[in-house]
């Protein structure tokens, strides 16, 4: 049976420095987490930089999943934790890595911590896949912490976490948990569907969209879509899919008569 930490994904979404990524295998390894997945890297992941940086942490930084986009570096997830150091325009509950990621530690499904660009963190897209978001907060006098010191903080708290259930201590929870939440890439299949349905409506126009689809996201997000839930969801669209053809509309139209 795997441990808690080996189901939680760090995820580096293009990542610029190999410096980083070398210090972030090794704290992961300090730390006992083993899934690093880096989206699109802007730098050489196995170069020298990296490895004199990994030290003892080759190994971890050898097994890397290198992907080309956030999608399929979330394939099989159910639950995901994005980083911010920023307020966004959409309202958001931002945490600390306290309150958040024990959620993460206590799921047996594959869960995954987003950490986004050195320069330019995540953006609102990007955002729109996970379901809680945190901020660690630092002093004011100078807010901007390096990726790696930011790993390693919430790789800490990830093991202080684990370290706990092991003892059979309780853990402080701030959002209820379900075991049978459905997959991230089957519930962007869902929001896919809707945007395009909702286009075609008129409800959604192409220059308000992603505006609007990111309060839907946060909206289902909070709710922690089942399976069998998402699968409801779509069955009507696609009933609405199939009423609005015209000749649909004309047969039903006849039918009534």
């Amino acid at each position: 049976m795997s441990k808690p930490l080996d189901r939680i994904r760090i995820v580096l979404v293009e990542p610029a420095g190999a410096l980083n990524i070398g210090s972030i295998s090794r704290v992961m390894k300090n730390m006992g987490l083993t899934q690093l997945v880096i989206v699109n890297p802007r730098c050489e992941v196995l170069g020298e930089e990296a490895t004199r940086m990994a030290v003892h942490a080759i190994d971890l930084l050898e097994a890397a999943t290198i992907v080309p986009d956030l999608p399929t570096a979330l394939q099989g997830c159910t639950r995901v934790i994005a980083t911010t150091a920023r307020d966004r325009a959409i309202p958001t509950a931002l945490e600390t890595p306290r309150q958040a990621l024990p959620w993460l530690v206590e799921s047996s499904e594959p869960t995954a911590l987003l950490f986004g660009r050195e320069d330019t963190g995540l953006t609102n897209t990007e955002l729109n896949y996970a379901t809680r978001y945190i901020r660690i907060p630092v002093g004011s006098e100078y807010s901007s912490l390096n990726l790696a010191q930011a790993v390693g903080v919430c790789a800490y708290e990830l093991q202080m976490c684990a370290s706990n259930i092991e003892d059979n201590s309780s853990v402080v929870q701030s959002m209820p948990v379900r075991s049978d939440v459905a997959p991230v890439e089957l519930v962007e299949g869902y929001y896919q569907q809707l945007e395009t349905l909702l286009l075609d409506v008129g409800y959604l126009f192409p220059h308000t969209a992603p505006h609007r689809m990111e309060k839907l996201r946060r909206l289902y997000n909070r709710s922690q879509l089942s399976p069998n839930e998402v699968a409801l969801l779509r069955g009507i669209l696609s009933q609405f899919r199939w009423a609005l053809d015209p000749a649909k509309l004309d047969l039903i139209a006849r039918s009534e008569q």
